[in-house]
C-alpha cells in the first residue's frame, strides 16, 4: 500500500468520500469521526499525513493541528467550509502544509496530499510497470528506456492507472479522479485512453476491460 493518510471529518458522508478517493489513488486511509483517538492513532498508525477538517466536535481542527506538530512528524491538510483568509492563514501559520476549502472535488484534495507528500519524501515520484517507467515528478515517461512524450493530462492517467497496477478502473472513477467529476462525456476517457495506449507501444499495457473499465499490467486481463 501507498503512504498512510488519517482523516478526522465528522461529516459521514464527506469521510467516506474522502477515504474512498484517497484508497483509489493507492492510499493507505482510515478515518474518525472525531479527534479523541488522535494521540493513539498518531502513535499507533503513525500516518504519515492528516486530514484535518476545523469545524470537529470537541477539539477542533486547530487544538488537534496542535498535537500534530506536538507528537508527529506527519504532514497535514486541513479541510474548512469557511473560506475566510484569517482561518486559512491561522492554519498555515500553525504548522499546516496546506488548506483546502468545501467544497472541493476529491481530485484536487487528492493532488494536495500527494504534492505534500511528495514534498515531504513520503511517496516515491517513480512508478515502473515491466519496462515503463513513470516519473510524476519530473514529468517524464519512458518505455524501453526511451522517452514517451505525453500531454499534461495524460500523464496524471497514467500516474492515476499506475497508482492502481494491476486493478480495473472504470471510467467514472477515471474521470472522478482526473476531470473531478463525473458528468463529462466518457467518450473523453476513451479518447484519451486511446492516445495513451498508442503513445505506450507494444507490447500493449493498457488494457480494456470490456463493460468494466481499463487496467494497466504487463499481461492481458
Amino acid at each position: 500500500m501507498g503512504a498512510r493518510v488519517l482523516v478526522v471529518e465528522d461529516a459521514e458522508a464527506i469521510r467516506a468520500a474522502v477515504l474512498t478517493g484517497l484508497a483509489e489513488a493507492g492510499f493507505d486511509a482510515t478515518g474518525r469521526p472525531d479527534g479523541r483517538t488522535l494521540e493513539d492513532d498518531l502513535d499507533g498508525y503513525r500516518p504519515d499525513l492528516v486530514v484535518l477538517d476545523v469545524m470537529l466536535p470537541g477539539r477542533d481542527g486547530f487544538a488537534l493541528l496542535e498535537v500534530v506538530r506536538r507528537t508527529s512528524d506527519a504532514g497535514v491538510v486541513m479541510l474548512t467550509a469557511r473560506d475566510g483568509v484569517d482561518d486559512r492563514l491561522r492554519g498555515l501559520h500553525a504548522g499546516a502544509d496546506d488548506y483546502v476549502v468545501k467544497p472541493f472535488a476529491l481530485a484536487e484534495l487528492t493532488a494536495r496530499v500527494t504534492a505534500v507528500l511528495r514534498r515531504m519524501g513520503r511517496t516515491p515520484s517513480t512508478v515502473e510497470i515491466g519496462d515503463l517507467v513513470v516519473d510524476a515528478a519530473a514529468g517524464s515517461v519512458r518505455r524501453g528506456g526511451r522517452p514517451v512524450e505525453v500531454t499534461a493530462t495524460e500523464l496524471r492517467l497514467l500516474e492515476y492507472l499506475a497508482a492502481q497496477r494491476g486493478r480495473v478502473v472504470s471510467k467514472t472513477q477515471i474521470l472522478t479522479r482526473i476531470w473531478g467529476y463525473t458528468d463529462y462525456d466518457p467518450n473523453l476517457v476513451e479518447v484519451h485512453v486511446s492516445a495513451l495506449r498508442r503513445k505506450l507501444g507494444e507490447p500493449r499495457l493498457l488494457h480494456t476491460v470490456r463493460g468494466l473499465g481499463y487496467v494497466l499490467r504487463t499481461d492481458a486481463p
